[in-house]
């Protein structure tokens, strides 16, 4: 079989395709959540029970003592318990997206991608999380699905997939010093490739956020709705720093083209209100960081007037689902929102 044909056979499934469950891998106190864990877990809970209105949950859980208070915490809220696998592990942080696996169909057949996670460029302590996929593996949550560990330095959150061989990343991000430093555009473009079988791959090169870890992860920015849709985060305050950037993101956006060569449908998402932490910092509210479910899209709040706003521009785009808030203001407190701490697991993949 030739390298090109071998290439094709493996197909990286747009969010919108059918799911078995999504991860969790819950806050404890031995991270950076310490201080405001009561909130964040609110936070988490939401996120939880929404999740099992319309699918499992698989989730991971430091210790036995962390399982039973969270196993308490969603009981309390109504959360259906024969719906969430636990897997008991220890992490570093929550962030489930960049930590966790990624699902590939190789000749229609589930396959677990393990890549590289060193804590976004070596900025943060990443050790335990990095071996997350390989608990979960060791766990059989997978069923028959074999894991591959890839040494590439890859999120989950740098990646938006329309299922059908397009691929759009950021730049930025990708050509990190502290991620692949020894690979030029083309030699990181064939390794996506031969990972996801891709036809082809999108860059965008502007729109980093304030306050973000992540040097302009995709998630945050641009997300495919469907094959020929896009949602991105507009700025139209020009007195907001962020006006340069996500003007010219939105130029791009509007530059690209389907895989049928055809200008994509745009959904431009609005600006929240500066949130600033408590020291001061600006955190990265973005509505572009919303999850789809089965039957359902979580759409990230922030208290902010343009919530309302941005659920409504969302809505008619997911004819179908439901379209449910979560605040998420508490998160964005560590740098990412409602899509970074979660992670999708397609359907055929989670073992019975």
């Amino acid at each position: 079989m030739s390298q090109d044909i071998q290439r094709r056979a493996r197909r990286l499934p747009a969010e919108w395709e059918p799911q078995d469950a999504v991860l969790l891998t819950w806050p404890h106190d031995g991270s950076d959540w310490a201080p405001g864990l009561a909130e964040v877990e609110v936070v988490f809970v939401a996120i939880a029970s929404a999740v099992c209105a319309h699918e499992r949950l698989l989730l991971v859980l430091r210790d036995a003592a962390h399982r039973r208070h969270v196993e308490g915490l969603l009981a309390e809220a109504g959360v259906d318990l024969a719906r969430v696998r636990v897997v008991v592990a220890p992490s570093n942080d929550t962030w489930a997206r960049d930590h966790g696996p990624i699902t590939v169909f190789e000749d229609g057949h589930p396959r677990i991608l393990d890549f590289v996670f060193n804590g976004w460029g070596g900025k943060f302590a990443a050790g335990l999380d990095d071996a997350l996929c390989a608990a979960l593996a060791a766990a059989a949550v997978f069923g028959a699905a074999p894991r591959e560990r890839i040494d590439f330095v890859l999120e989950g959150g740098s990646l938006e997939s329309d299922g059908a061989g397009t691929l759009i990343t950021t730049h930025e991000c990708q050509h990190h010093a502290g991620r692949n430093p020894a690979l030029d555009t083309a030699a990181i473009e064939a390794r996506l490739t031969e990972a996801f079988g891709l036809e082809r791959v999108l860059w965008l090169h502007h729109g980093q956020l304030e306050g973000d870890d992540t040097d302009g992860h995709i998630d945050t920015l641009v997300r495919l709705c469907d094959e020929t849709t896009l949602a991105y985060q507009q700025c139209q305050d020009p007195a907001d720093p962020h006006f340069p950037e996500l003007a010219a993101l939105e130029a791009e956006v509007q530059a690209l083209r389907t895989a049928g060569d055809e200008p994509y449908r745009l959904v431009p998402l609005p600006w929240p209100a500066a949130k600033r932490h408590p020291d001061g910092h600006r955190m990265p509210a973005t509505y572009a960081n919303f999850l789809i479910l089965n039957g359902a899209v979580l759409v990230p709040t922030y208290r902010d007037p343009a919530d309302a706003e941005a659920i409504a521009r969302l809505a008619p785009v997911f004819p179908g689902r439901e379209v449910i808030g979560i605040d998420c203001l508490p998160l964005i407190a560590q740098g990412g929102s409602l899509h970074c701490v979660t992670m999708q697991i397609p359907a055929g993949t989670l073992a019975p």
